[in-house]
């Protein structure tokens, strides 16, 4: 079904997340991911347009951005939402002050924890580097918090078929997960797998 995304807010506090008012209950998608995972070229490439901003500077989104997606287009789009994006900010950042990096657990950890429309938490690896730490240590948070998690490798593109299964491989081991979806936002390969998995939250 084909939906058309609106951008929302941008929120840097609490106070600034969008309300059920606003967003009419609708279940949220949050897409996580290091520094340059290309969380922002994933979301575009699955809404169809430049909505998340991209950047070859590591640590430009700053906020949670907002997007809510609509069944219809124009006079036909459906007022209530059928998903919201989370686009949150990325982490493992080695060019952002560590101020600012000391702010963000403020507005990012309760969102994670709280959030009671927050569906599913999509947590982006690189495929093209071995397993990172802090990676292991998100998804150790959500299975802690038994948030509903789906790991997805990006970049897949850029690997041949045999080196992509080996990395695949790696992840799931060390990462301590049965599974990894590989999505490539360059060539929209398994865009239509994640696609499935987001709307199921929908049912």
């Amino acid at each position: 079904m084909p939906l058309t995304p609106v951008f929302l807010l941008s929120a840097t506090d609490v106070a600034h997340f969008p309300s059920d008012a606003k967003t009419y209950g609708a279940p949220e998608v949050a897409f996580l991911g290091r520094s340059n995972v290309g969380k922002s070229s994933l979301i575009n490439s699955l809404l169809g347009s430049k909505q998340a901003h991209t950047s070859s500077t590591p640590g430009r989104t700053r906020a949670i951005n907002f997007f809510a997606l609509h069944e219809g287009a124009g006079d036909k789009m459906k007022q209530r939402p059928t998903l919201i994006f989370a686009d949150l900010p990325g982490y493992g950042y080695a060019k952002i002050s560590k101020s600012i990096s000391a702010e963000w657990p403020k507005f990012i950890e309760p969102y994670l924890a709280d959030r009671d429309a927050l569906a599913l938490c999509i947590c982006l690896v690189d495929t093209n580097i071995p397993p990172q730490p802090n990676d292991t240590q998100l998804i150790n948070y959500f299975k802690q918090t038994q948030r509903p998690f789906l790991v997805v490798g990006t970049k897949a593109d850029r690997l041949s078929n045999n080196v992509l299964a080996k990395s695949v491989a790696a992840l799931k081991r060390e990462h301590g997960v049965d599974e990894v979806l590989t999505v490539s936002a360059k060539t929209d390969v398994g865009t239509k797998a994640l696609w499935a998995r987001l709307i199921a939250v929908t049912e």
